[in-house]
């Protein structure tokens, strides 16, 4: 008898957790589909319920970056960004927006750094390059 209860509350316990991942992978796509569909505030809730079951979502602090960039929060989106690269230095996308943001905030020397790397790790944005090193050269001339 004894066996049996155990292998219920162990079978209950799996039931349980099996639902928690489930729903914390719901919470990701749901964000990127609120995401989609311009619905910003929706989004932000869902990609931090997301970070709150997996904390190394990457993905998760990527969107909410984006997020913060279009409310003009640069200071949150700088840190979002900070999490994402220190979670994957090879993330060409957060590399190439916080780029841009260093050079938004005219830090010359981070922005050339930056550049640096992104041209060392770009695979899909390489097109981007250019366009960075326009806006580090402007960014030296002023």
């Amino acid at each position: 008898m004894n066996k049996l209860k155990f292998y219920f509350f162990i079978s209950l316990f799996l039931f349980f957790l099996e639902n928690k991942v489930v729903a914390a992978e719901n919470y990701l796509a749901e964000g990127k589909k609120l995401f989609n569909q311009k619905e910003f505030l929706k989004s932000k809730f869902k990609f931090e319920q997301d970070i709150v079951f997996n904390p190394k979502s990457e993905e998760s602090y990527l969107y909410l970056a984006k997020i913060f960039n279009k409310e003009e929060n640069d200071d949150l989106e700088e840190q979002n960004l900070n999490t994402v690269i220190m979670l994957n230095p090879k993330n060409e996308e957060a590399v190439y927006l916080l780029a841009l943001l260093r050079i938004k905030k005219s830090d010359y020397e981070e922005s050339e750094m930056l550049i640096t790397n992104f041209k060392k790790i770009c695979k899909t944005l390489c097109t981007k390059k250019k366009d960075l090193e326009s806006k580090l050269e402007n960014l030296q001339s002023q």
